[in-house]
């Protein structure tokens, strides 16, 4: 099981990452641009109200809608979407459900989608 310790310490030992001053997201600056690797869910109750942080469930940025497709397939109890993500490249995870190495994995591959092609080069090298 993961918590928001887990997914700070994962995140933050990524090359150039950093935690948003006024939310719980992270990003890493790419071509003079924040690019969100992943942040928490604010759930809606009901259409037009205002959102609700949800602490133990992230979002998290993924390669395309088949690796989305994929992982909710692949776990549904980890893995879930909601109307406001469809067709955005992102998947929420319940924290409670996953480990903090398969967080570590999807973490990992949200920053190499995001980061700088150089930076990823040499992180990987």
């Amino acid at each position: 099981m993961a918590d928001q310790d887990d997914v700070r310490r994962i995140a933050l030992a990524l090359p150039e990452v950093h935690e948003s001053d006024d939310t719980f997201a992270f990003s890493v600056p790419n071509k003079g641009k924040d690019k969100g690797l992943a942040w928490i869910w604010m759930r809606r109750e009901a259409p037009k109200t205002p959102r609700i942080p949800e602490p133990d469930v992230l979002a998290i940025r993924v390669n395309g809608d088949a690796e989305k497709q994929a992982l909710l397939a692949a776990d549904p109890t980890k893995f879930f979407t909601e109307p406001h993500y469809n067709g955005f490249p992102a998947i929420l995870v319940r924290l409670s459900a996953i480990s903090p190495e398969e967080l570590a994995e999807l973490l990992t591959e949200a920053w190499r989608i995001q980061a700088p092609r150089a930076l990823v080069k040499a992180f990987e090298a």
